[in-house]
């Protein structure tokens, strides 16, 4: 844990999960530039209804608990975040209170701190949704590192809220002040929106924050040509998505059980409508968690995944890692791991290390679809 200190307290954070020589902060700039602007601008009270949008890793909420905010976010990785750091620091759970990017406000807002997203539709969708519930007098902050706020978001900002601004940037942290404006028609949001999967008759269905929602992704596309047909049991899509590698599996393996999981509430909602929608008959699950952690031990015969290589803003292969280290321990004897990556990530070197053996199905000039089996 590192040693978080704000206005308000000095605070011990983590990252979620927890990893070995960790090396990253559950902070950053952007989120000290906010709370150092809310204390010098004495904005915050016990009687304010506080909205909390996109807190990455629980920073804001757990500097913030005093204050009772509500926290909303499409990731169960920020709300397990936002859980443990709350509980590290001797808050009670119930200081915030979590709620997913699907649910519905039950209140109007004094005050909304907006942690701008990577995904400019995730953005734009909970900013419509949450225009009818800013009270009249709301102030709207935003934050994030100069290089995640583009003009594109401020637009977005003006466009649905009203009149817009910046600070002058501190630390490469910029904050947006956003002024609700209640000339503005107000607009439903446009998402979930959907598009036939090729050469099927299979619609998908996406929601603002999933990946490739407006057309299928060239990684995924080249996995589809490599999901087996073998009449296996218990097969899950690891990080779903739209759940279009999970409806390919279902329909070449009619008998099996699906499992549809991802991090994201969006993504999990998207995959539920797609399957809901394709006609077909297998029985599913649908879980919104952390990777494989909620499954028994050898309990699965496939996983099947496009892994993703960014948490929040950052790059890397340990959510890669995390997941493949996971299907280890629920795959059966003979159970297998089927995934398709970039080349230049070498996954064929992680999958050696912890299965023993690892096949290369195929490749083309970017993406390989790599094998391991549980010995």
């Amino acid at each position: 844990m590192a040693h978080f200190s704000t206005p308000f307290g000095k605070f011990f954070l983590s990252r979620y999960p927890k990893r070995k020589k960790e090396t990253l902060r559950a902070w950053d700039a952007a989120d000290e530039y906010l709370l150092s602007f809310l204390a010098e601008k004495d904005l915050l009270s016990q009687s304010s209804k506080i909205l909390i949008l996109n807190d990455s890793f629980g920073a804001l909420g757990t500097a913030l608990a005093l204050f009772s905010p509500v926290s909303q976010g499409d990731s169960f990785i920020a709300e397990e975040a936002t859980r443990v750091n709350l509980s590290a620091n001797g808050l009670p759970l119930d200081a915030v209170t979590i709620i997913d990017s699907l649910q519905i406000h039950r209140t109007r807002y004094d005050l909304v701190l907006v942690r701008v997203t990577k995904t400019l539709a995730l953005l734009e969708d909970e900013l419509l949704r949450l225009r009818p519930h800013l009270a009249d007098n709301c102030r709207i902050i935003g934050c994030g590192m100069v290089k995640q706020i583009h003009s594109s978001t401020l637009k977005l900002f003006e466009s649905i809220v009203g009149p817009t601004k910046t600070s002058l940037a501190k630390k490469k942290a910029r904050l947006i002040f956003s002024e609700p404006d209640a000339r503005l028609r107000m607009s439903p949001s446009p998402y979930p929106v959907s598009y036939q999967l090729e050469d099927s008759t299979f619609q998908l269905i996406n929601h603002a924050n999933v990946f490739s929602r407006d057309r299928l992704d060239i990684g995924t596309r080249f996995l589809l040509q490599h999901i087996p047909a073998q009449g296996l049991s218990e097969i899950v899509d690891l990080g779903c998505g739209n759940g279009v590698v999970g409806l390919i599996a279902a329909e070449r393996n009619p008998n099996a059980t699906i499992h549809f999981v991802d991090e994201s509430y969006m993504a999990v909602a998207s995959a539920k409508a797609t399957f809901e929608a394709s006609g077909l008959q297998n029985s599913v699950m649908f879980k919104v968690g952390d990777a494989l952690s909620d499954f028994a031990p050898e309990t699965v015969d496939l996983v099947l995944c496009n892994p993703p290589f960014h948490q929040q803003q950052v790059v890397g292969d340990f959510i890669a890692w995390h997941m493949f280290s996971q299907a280890v321990k629920v795959l059966k004897r003979g159970g297998e791991l089927r995934i398709v990556g970039n080349r230049h990530l070498n996954y064929h070197s992680k999958l050696k290390r912890l299965f023993g053996n690892v096949e290369q199905i195929s490749a083309n000039p970017k993406f390989v679809v790599l094998r391991a089996v549980k010995g």
